[in-house]
C-alpha cells in the first residue's frame, strides 16, 4: 500500500551567501604530465552576478580610442583573439586565454595605499587590465609590461561591482604562456612582478611578493618610504611595506600551495 504526502511548493530564493574562494594558480611544464601549463582560477564574485564566457575574434583597428568600463584608453592597431570569462556589466575580465596562449587571471588585494577616497575614483579595473593585456600580448612578460604601462599611466580605481559600490580594491595579476609565469602586485601606481620558470604559483587575495621581485615601477622603495610605508631598515619587501597587517597572508593561499605541493610530486 503506497501513501501519498502533499508537499507544499515554495519558491526558490536567490543564494545571498557571500562566497569567499578567489584563487588563481599555474604549473609550469616541468611539473606536469605532458609538459603542458596547467592554469585554473576560481572567482568569489556577488552571487546573482552574470558571467559571461565570450570568444573575440583577432582584429584591426582604425580607431584611435577604446572604451572600457568607466574610461577610454588608447587603442592599438592590432588586438589578439581572445576567449573570456566577464561580469556582463563591465567591459573587463575575470580570466581569459589569447591566441598565442597567454593565460591571465586577477586577485582582489586591500593594501596601504587604499585611503578610502582616491580609488573610489572611476579608472581602469583590473578586470579591464586583464582583458586589454590578452589583446595586446604575445607572451607572458609582454602582458605584465601592458599592464604595468596602463597601470603607470590610466591608474587603477572604481566600484568593481553594479550591485555593490563598496566594492572597491587593488589588484594582483597571473600571467603564463607555454613556457613562463608571471605575478605581478600592485598598490595604487606601485608594482613589484616576479618571473616563475619552473614549478608553480598560486595566489589570493593578499599580497604574496617579499623580496624577490624582477621588475618594479620606479624608486618603489623611495616612494614607500615617503609615505611612511616602509622604514628604511633591512631589505625592502613589497608584501610587508604594503599588506595593511604586515606580511601578506591567507589560509587559501597556503592550503593552495600545500595542495600545489602534493599534487605535483613525480
Amino acid at each position: 500500500m503506497c501513501a501519498s504526502v502533499a508537499v507544499p511548493r515554495t519558491p526558490l530564493k536567490m543564494c545571498t551567501i557571500a562566497p569567499k574562494s578567489c584563487d588563481t594558480f599555474v604549473v609550469l611544464p616541468d611539473k606536469t604530465e605532458g609538459g603542458v601549463v596547467v592554469f585554473g582560477k576560481n572567482s568569489d564574485r556577488p552571487a546573482g552576478e552574470v558571467q559571461e564566457v565570450i570568444y573575440y575574434p583577432a582584429a584591426d583597428h582604425t580607431v584611435t580610442r577604446l572604451e572600457c568600463t568607466f574610461i577610454t584608453v588608447s587603442q592599438v592597431p592590432h588586438t589578439e583573439a581572445v576567449l573570456i570569462s566577464k561580469p556582463s556589466w563591465m567591459w573587463g575580465a575575470e580570466m581569459g586565454a589569447n591566441g598565442k596562449g597567454v593565460c591571465v587571471g586577477n586577485e582582489a588585494i586591500w593594501t596601504k595605499a587604499l585611503d578610502g577616497k582616491d580609488e573610489k575614483v572611476e579608472r581602469l579595473l583590473g578586470m579591464d587590465m586583464v582583458r586589454l593585456s590578452l589583446e595586446r600580448s604575445s607572451t607572458a612578460e609582454e602582458a605584465i609590461t601592458v599592464i604595468s604601462e596602463l597601470l603607470e599611466k590610466y591608474g587603477q580605481g572604481g566600484p568593481c561591482s553594479d550591485t555593490e559600490p563598496g566594492l572597491i580594491y587593488h589588484n594582483s595579476f597571473l600571467v603564463a604562456d607555454p613556457t613562463e609565469a608571471w605575478v605581478l602586485e600592485t598598490a595604487g601606481k606601485l608594482w613589484v612582478a616576479e618571473k616563475i620558470t619552473e614549478g608553480f604559483r598560486n595566489i589570493s587575495n593578499c599580497l604574496s611578493i617579499g623580496t624577490k621581485f624582477d621588475k618594479s615601477s620606479a624608486n618603489i622603495e623611495k616612494v614607500c618610504k615617503e609615505m611612511g610605508w616602509w622604514d628604511g631598515e633591512g631589505v625592502f619587501s613589497f608584501a610587508k611595506a604594503l599588506s595593511p597587517g604586515g606580511e601578506g597572508s591567507t589560509s587559501r593561499k597556503v592550503w593552495g600551495e600545500n595542495l600545489l605541493q602534493d599534487l605535483t610530486k613525480h
